[in-house]
């Protein structure tokens, strides 16, 4: 039988962002985490580059913040990105006091110990790292931490579907109230209230038939603010990354961008360096600009991949820096000690999300957004390489505070209605579900990835709405499964993507169209916001 469960803080995604605040928050609060799988599986478990933070003396916050700033071309909020770059130094601390364990030169364990790379974008090194299993080693230690505490309860296996907001129940004021979530071994919608609900869900990058990330990043939580009336913004910015491993036999494999930092050269088939034809910074330009090359160059050869070589460099050195990288690509049959490895891009960061404060509230009273979730003003309109570990630490301390500083004017968790389930049976036909899965993710690579156009986004567009409609029908009359709630999200997000992109007239970031290839110098650079209220304004009538 389903179950209605209570809790102070409900924690929807099980990363970097999600645990952080589990573990910011005070132990006399009871708390909630829901994991879509193992509470260790999140985007954070396969970062592999590191987090970047002012910690050697001869850096400076103005520095890191300039670096930020350029990467994400004038879009940048900047009370956001100081906020977060000035917070940095507690947020390395606290994972150093959590045992997290950063490489360092020798034993010291003073701070300008650490080894510090270098990354795009960056004017010099500040990047923390973990060898190059970053992410790795910070998921461990917080999942170690969260075991322990008492006051935290898991919830492994879990899909959030909806949010449950008060308008929804048909009362005033408005604000989140709880979620109603699919067990998925159980099969059954369990109902979880809680008197603050966040959104630690990660990106969309699953609505890209490629992507680095793992099947987490299925924009569960950008769908659902939408559907409780959250604003949203710039998610025309998705990030390519541009560095995958490519192998017929294997899925997307991400090497780092520490490798290129590291002195990696980018070359054509032939053995041709290419990056400085597009960019004065070559092989350490932003993400945006290398992963658009490579594009270029692989359209233009009718190429498979480029290659990425750091063969110049000592073995020892290789097999020190790059352990995992090179451990992969051994199992592959690629040793980049000795040669070059064929690499792609691939669907990797969503910078836009869920409209938040420096808080992480949104604009529905009760509800929080952390992490790649968020758009939150860090980014712009390109994400910097290992700005994003440290914005789920920052902001995922600062909605803690928050959280605890409005404990008094929330009101506690209430009993709400069941999931019902009295007018639909269960499907006999799953196969619409992976066709439409399939269709959705071409759909997106194809026609809106890293070149865009005018026709390529209408196109994409008509299709997206025929298979929203599709899927709602789907939705309204079988029973819920995990596939076809992350399709459900994915299609609302595409959606949300296409039209964003079809709302900049302009090239900017990350993104790139064909029909206004420069950037708009005669107006103010702006977010791209879009309100659920007024969505039927802003979407493009179909063409006839």
């Amino acid at each position: 039988m389903a179950d209605n469960r209570q809790f102070d803080v409900l924690i929807i995604g099980s990363g970097a962002a999600g645990l952080s605040l589990a573990l910011r928050l005070p132990d006399t609060l009871h708390i909630a985490i829901l994991a879509k799988s193992r509470l260790e599986e999140s985007s954070t478990l396969y970062a592999q580059g590191g987090i970047s933070a002012v910690t050697d003396p001869s850096d400076t916050f103005e520095s890191h913040i300039q670096d930020t700033l350029n990467a994400g071309a004038g879009l940048n909020h900047p009370d956001a990105v100081r906020f977060t770059i000035e917070n940095a130094p507690e947020a390395i601390q606290w994972l150093v006091d959590l045992g997290v364990p950063f490489t360092r030169h020798g034993n010291s364990n003073a701070p300008e110990a650490f080894h510090l790379t270098r990354e795009g974008g960056h004017s010099t090194r500040r990047v923390l790292h973990a060898a190059d299993a970053t992410g790795r080693a910070m998921e461990t230690s917080l999942v170690s931490e969260t075991r322990k505490r008492s006051n935290i309860k898991i919830f492994e296996g879990h899909i959030a579907i909806d949010l449950i907001t008060a308008s929804k129940l048909g009362q005033t004021p408005n604000r989140c109230l709880g979620a109603y979530a699919l067990g998925i071994e159980a099969g059954h919608v369990d109902t979880f209230s809680a008197s603050n609900v966040v959104l630690a869900t990660g990106g969309a990058s699953k609505v890209y038939l490629y992507t680095s990330n793992p099947d987490t990043s299925s924009g569960d939580g950008i769908a659902m603010a939408w559907r409780a009336g959250c604003r949203v913004a710039n998610l025309e910015f998705n990030q390519f990354h541009p560095t995958c491993l490519y192998h017929p036999q294997a899925k997307s494999f991400l090497v780092t961008e520490a490798v290129r930092g590291e002195g990696g050269v980018l070359l054509l088939p032939d053995r041709t360096p290419f990056m400085e034809r597009f960019d004065p910074r070559g092989n350490l330009a932003p993400r945006d600009i290398v992963a658009r090359a490579i594009d270029h160059e692989m359209k233009r050869l009718g190429a498979e991949y480029v290659l990425l070589d750091i063969s110049h460099k000592p073995a020892p050195f290789i097999r020190e820096h790059f352990p995992n990288v090179y451990a992969r690509c051994r199992e592959l049959g690629y040793d980049m000690t000795l040669e070059p490895i064929p690499v792609v891009p691939a669907a990797h960061y969503t910078c836009g999300g869920v409209m938040t404060d420096l808080s992480g509230a949104t604009d529905l009273p009760g509800l929080y957004a952390i992490g790649e979730v968020a758009c939150t003003g860090l980014h712009g309109a390109n994400r910097m390489a290992s700005n994003s570990l440290l914005e789920c630490l920052v902001f995922a301390r600062a909605a803690a505070q928050k959280i605890v500083a409005t404990r008094d004017q929330s009101p506690p968790p209430a009993l709400l209605p069941a999931w019902d389930e009295s007018r639909v049976r269960d499907s006999d036909e799953e196969v619409v579900v992976s066709h439409n899965w399939d269709e959705l993710r071409r759909c997106m690579w194809n026609y809106v990835g890293i070149v865009r156009t005018n026709k390529r986004l209408q196109r994409a567009w008509r299709r997206v709405d025929l298979l929203q409609q599709e899927i709602q029908e789907y939705y309204s009359n079988f029973t819920v499964s995990s596939d076809l709630i992350e399709l459900r999200n994915l299609a609302e997000v595409a959606a949300l993507i296409i039209r964003s992109a079809q709302l900049r007239k302009e090239s900017r970031g990350l993104h790139y169209t064909l029909d206004y290839p420069v950037a708009d110098t005669t107006h103010p650079p702006s977010d791209t916001v879009l309100d659920p209220g007024k969505w039927k304004a802003q979407v493009p009538r179909r063409a006839s």
